[in-house]
């Protein structure tokens, strides 16, 4: 892995006045750059080729490169340029999903918002369980065959793919013949993982190092296609058992129910302090843990994702629970711009190294 030092001394060549916020033409974009415009920095999207229109249309960035695959990203002459705009790239799920993390942690040299440590803990099913098993969640069952199969499942791969290719299966027969229809036999490696029955919540928190503090900014429940569709038409579909997906389409805004306040904060208090335990200096910024809450409102977390996730773009005008704490709109996006600029404020006071507390 490219070492902190290293990129803490590329950073130390930015004019701290000319910073600009960068990021990928995907995922959460649109929000990024809304939210570094609204902190007054200078914005910049790299966009995949045929893709332009989008930020063209909304009008909100301040410069937009093209290129024809977003792995250029990672040319040497490419960062070169991102490093003489003083950019700092913030990531999301399409920018860790198309550049890939080994990439990232060792090619990438453009500084990034976050600690770039947590992608190995994220992206590596059997990391990211020991460290919500060390934040003390309750966490599905997990099975290490599919002959152990005993009740339902959910069966999973890796990497952020919005649900692609995740199934159903009750059985060992069921998981050998929908892996066979599906042609993905020996071609990828999989996690069986219980399919808990509830509501899925997707808290979305951000962990500022600056202030020491966690707070949770809102929250949403995600729109699956096919599964979703399906509840609706579930009594006429009972003889033709149609093969179910789970690919993300969209975002749902959602609040819980106030008594429940205290476990959300809990689960992710208790994910920042495993992460510092884990992996120093731990989260930096936004992150969701994936739950479901049962019947008897309990909360089960079957994932996290370390960075900004997409159910954030609900609330580009704050959410009801960030306008608790803050009292103009504040998205996630705007919350990460924010954080920068509060590092900056830091440094300009003679507080060194606050803008290395947030980059790496």
């Amino acid at each position: 892995m490219i070492s902190r030092r290293e990129i803490h001394q590329i950073l130390k060549g930015y004019a701290r006045e000319r910073i600009t916020v960068a990021t990928i033409g995907s995922h959460t974009a649109l929000q990024i750059l809304k939210g570094a415009r609204d902190e007054g920095f200078k914005n910049l999207v790299i966009c995949k080729k045929g893709t332009e229109e989008v930020y063209r249309q909304f009008g909100v960035a301040d410069e937009l490169l093209t290129v024809e695959n977003f792995t250029q990203v990672l040319e040497t002459e490419f960062q070169e340029g991102l490093i003489k705009r003083n950019a700092i790239l913030i990531p999301h799920g399409s920018f860790v999903e198309y550049l890939s993390p080994a990439r990232i942690e060792n090619e990438l040299k453009v500084p990034i918002f976050g600690n770039r440590a947590v992608l190995n803990w994220e992206s590596d099913r059997e990391k990211e369980r020991e460290w919500l098993v060390r934040a003390d969640l309750r966490l599905p069952r997990e099975f290490k065959s599919p002959a152990e199969i005993d009740l339902l499942v959910i069966v999973k791969f890796p990497g952020a793919k919005g649900g692609k290719g995740y199934f159903l299966a009750g059985s060992p027969e069921e998981f050998e013949r929908k892996i066979r229809k599906m042609k993905l036999r020996g071609k990828e490696k999989f996690t069986l993982q219980e399919y808990v029955i509830g509501t899925r919540f997707y808290p979305h928190y951000f962990y500022s190092p600056l202030t020491e503090r966690l707070e949770l900014l809102s929250i949403d429940i995600r729109y699956e296609s096919n599964i979703d569709g399906l509840a609706r038409l579930s009594s006429l579909l009972e003889d033709l058992h149609p093969v179910l997906s789970f690919v993300v389409t969209g975002n749902l805004p959602v609040v819980v129910r106030e008594s429940l306040l205290q476990q959300v904060l809990g689960m992710g208090l208790r994910v920042v302090k495993a992460s510092q335990e884990l992996f120093s200096p731990g989260l930096t910024g936004p992150f969701c843990i994936e739950t479901v809450c049962t019947e008897d409102l309990e909360f089960v977390a079957f994932e996290i994702s370390a960075r900004i996730v997409a159910g954030t773009n609900l609330y580009i005008n704050g959410s009801p629970y960030s306008q608790l704490l803050y009292h103009e709109p504040m998205s996630t996006g705007r919350r990460i711009s924010r954080e920068i600029k509060i590092a900056l404020k830091q440094g300009q006071q003679g507080q060194q190294g606050s803008l290395d507390k947030i980059i790496f």
